[in-house]
């Protein structure tokens, strides 16, 4: 499943909720009737806390460029305080079909990085960030490594071959590699 929002905090009483979006269509997206999935933190019942919820829109609407959702079953702001942190996602089969050149955070994990004269870097382990600035997050195996998604640094990327290209501005690497 892949991360379309986050649920940041309740709105007013009636159980709605502010969304932080983690995609580029949120107005195909967020609609009446959609449907996402959210795995939830159950401290009493432990063996419950990653058993994934299905939430449905029943209502939105968009201030600041966030929606403000109301789900179904969601009635009171004690509900939705609880679904506050929880990440909202759905089926990778459900994911607009994005044109060529484009990719999603997710297709860059387990991608091969190596530099533009073919040195071996590491392969990517995650994508961190928001939409505005986002790194790539690399695993060189002495160390995690910190690499700004940003078309001066990530010169090629090809999702489908599994590989990134970088031209790291020097000193880049050994600046904020953290060691594991």
């Amino acid at each position: 499943m892949a991360v379309v929002g986050r649920i940041a905090r309740p709105h007013g009483i009636r159980g709605q909720v502010v969304v932080n979006l983690e995609t580029d269509f949120p107005y195909e997206r967020f609609q009446a009737g959609a449907e996402f999935f959210v795995k939830r933190s159950v401290l009493e019942r432990p063996e419950e806390r990653s058993l994934p919820e299905r939430l449905v829109i029943a209502t939105v609407r968009f201030h600041n460029g966030r929606p403000i959702v109301a789900f179904e079953g969601v009635e009171d702001m004690n509900q939705a305080s609880a679904l506050a942190g929880s990440e909202l996602r759905v089926p990778l089969d459900r994911l607009t079909v994005l044109p060529p050149d484009m990719f999603y955070r997710h297709d860059l994990v387990g991608c091969a990085v190596t530099a533009a004269d073919g040195s071996a870097i590491g392969t990517v382990s995650e994508v961190e960030g928001t939409l505005g600035g986002s790194r790539l997050i690399v695993n060189t195996g002495r160390g995690e490594v910190l690499v700004p998604l940003a078309a001066a640094i990530c010169r090629s990327i090809d999702v489908a071959g599994k590989r990134i290209v970088i031209e790291p501005p020097e000193g880049l690497l050994e600046l904020n590699e953290k060691r594991t």
